[in-house]
């Protein structure tokens, strides 16, 4: 079986780091919990990348490259290079990928 290395952008970490931090702020176990089934859904990815789905929202304008497991309710969006996986971003999936994007790109250089 293929062995693959899962690497987090920096921007997957502070995603990660953000939702641990809202939901700590009420339940510190809980925050632990949903940080170890986030990463373990991470580490599974490498002996079987291909198990996420391609994006939805990417797919219908033909871009294949991205996939995402879905945690519910956040989307771990990753793709893979080689044989490295990146993570790319955490979001939460109740909001619109569009958007979240869209913001991203339009202030990530302010």
């Amino acid at each position: 079986m293929n062995k693959y290395s899962v690497l987090w952008t920096k921007t997957a970490e502070q995603d990660l780091g953000n939702i641990i931090d809202y939901i700590a702020q009420d339940s510190l176990d809980r925050s632990l919990e949903i940080l170890h089934t986030i990463r373990t859904s991470a580490s599974a990815l490498t002996s079987m990348p291909e198990r996420g789905r391609i994006v939805p929202e990417l797919k219908v304008h033909g871009i294949s490259t991205y996939r995402e497991l879905v945690i519910s309710p956040w989307r771990m969006i990753y793709r893979t290079d080689g044989k490295n996986v990146i993570i790319l971003t955490v979001i939460d999936g109740r909001r619109n990928l569009e958007d979240i994007l869209l913001d991203r790109l339009l202030y990530s250089h302010k």
